[in-house]
This record gives C-alpha cells, sequence and structure tokens, in this order.
C-alpha cells in the first residue's frame, strides 16, 4: 500500500491542507495519507500552540468523509519535541518496510529543511513530494533536496492557519477555509476567540 505522510501543526487544519492531501493522492498513486498532527514542534518553540488534543480532534473532523485520508496519534502522544526523522522510522516499523513512500511538505520548508535533525538520513529514508506554496518557489532550495523532490501539482491556495486564528479573534468568517466540522469545533470550544 503506497502512503504519503503530511504532518504539521495543522493549528487549525483548513482546506488548503485537505488540497495537497488529495493531489498527493492522485499524482503520486497513493493509496492513503496519513495526517500527522504533532504535539511540540521544535521550529515553533515561541508560539502558543492549541492543545494538541484539539488538533486531532479537528483533524479527523476534516478527514472523516474520505477513507483514503487517515489521522495519526504517533507525534501526538510524544512529551518531547517530534522531529521528522524519528517520525518516519517509526512509521516504516509500524507499517511495514517499503509501505511509507512519500513525506509530503510545503516549499516554504525547504529554506530551513537543512537545519532538520539528521536530514541527510531523512533524505535516504523516503521520497519526498513538495508542494509549492504561494510566495515561495524551488530554486532557492539546496540541489540535495530539489533533485529527490517531486513537485506536486495542486492548485495554490493561500490559506494559513495563522490567518484564520487572527480571524476567529476579530471576529470574522472562517467559512470555506477550514470544512464545516472544523468550523463547528472551533465555535464549540471556543478555540482562538
Amino acid at each position: 500500500m503506497a502512503t504519503g505522510l503530511l504532518g504539521g501543526t495543522f493549528d487549525p487544519v483548513h482546506l488548503a491542507h485537505l488540497i495537497v492531501a488529495e493531489a498527493a493522492l492522485e499524482d503520486l498513486s497513493l493509496d492513503r495519507v496519513i495526517f500527522m498532527p504533532c504535539a511540540e514542534p521544535p521550529h515553533k518553540p515561541r508560539r502558543q500552540i492549541t492543545d494538541v488534543r484539539h488538533r486531532l480532534e479537528m483533524a479527523r473532523r476534516a478527514t472523516a468523509d474520505n477513507p483514503r485520508l487517515e489521522v495519526s496519534e504517533l507525534e501526538a502522544l510524544r512529551t518531547a519535541p517530534s522531529y521528522t526523522i524519528d517520525t518516519i522510522r517509526e512509521l516504516k516499523q509500524a507499517l511495514g518496510e517499503g509501505e511509507l513512500t512519500h513525506f509530503i511538505m510545503g516549499s516554504d520548508s525547504l529554506e530551513q529543511f537543512f537545519a532538520w535533525k539528521q536530514p541527510l538520513e531523512l533524505l535516504a529514508e523516503c521520497e519526498f513530494a513538495v508542494v509549492v506554496r504561494p510566495g515561495f518557489d524551488m530554486s532557492g532550495a539546496d540541489p540535495r533536496i530539489r533533485e529527490r523532490a517531486r513537485i506536486l501539482r495542486a492548485p495554490q491556495v493561500d490559506i494559513s492557519s495563522s490567518d484564520i486564528r487572527r480571524r476567529v479573534r476579530d471576529g470574522r468568517t472562517i467559512r470555506y477555509l477550514v470544512p464545516s466540522g472544523v468550523s463547528d469545533y472551533i465555535v464549540e470550544k471556543k478555540l482562538y476567540s
């Protein structure tokens, strides 16, 4: 079974995340994409992050209507910062060698890729699929990852979690930015206000 991993903070998960997952399913001929909310991202230590229980539930609600999208608690259960190399290795062990085929990332993450934990080992562990985000391209990326990464043909939708949080704080609508189940959950739990 061909599997892709889409990791992130997902604070909150939004429609652009789902568009990327669907593009990965199609472009990479994947059987499934696993959403992996991170409990404690090492690259975002200064920002207050919504409790991972809420982020997991929003991811579950966002993916509920697509049987090819799954949500994993693997990183959410960690008590220390999550590193992609550790996640990839744990998933490969749990799923069986050759199962996990692609790590899906945004082009904005490429600039810091070689500051990640064990980046060369990570390049050897899996294939990379990169979605080009508005305002970012592949030209500034290190050639070692540029030559290993496959570009996903996903519609470029300029939606960000930080903008959604700001809109909620300002009392503005987030309709058509997040799935309705996520919007309902944000209201129900009074998140971001």
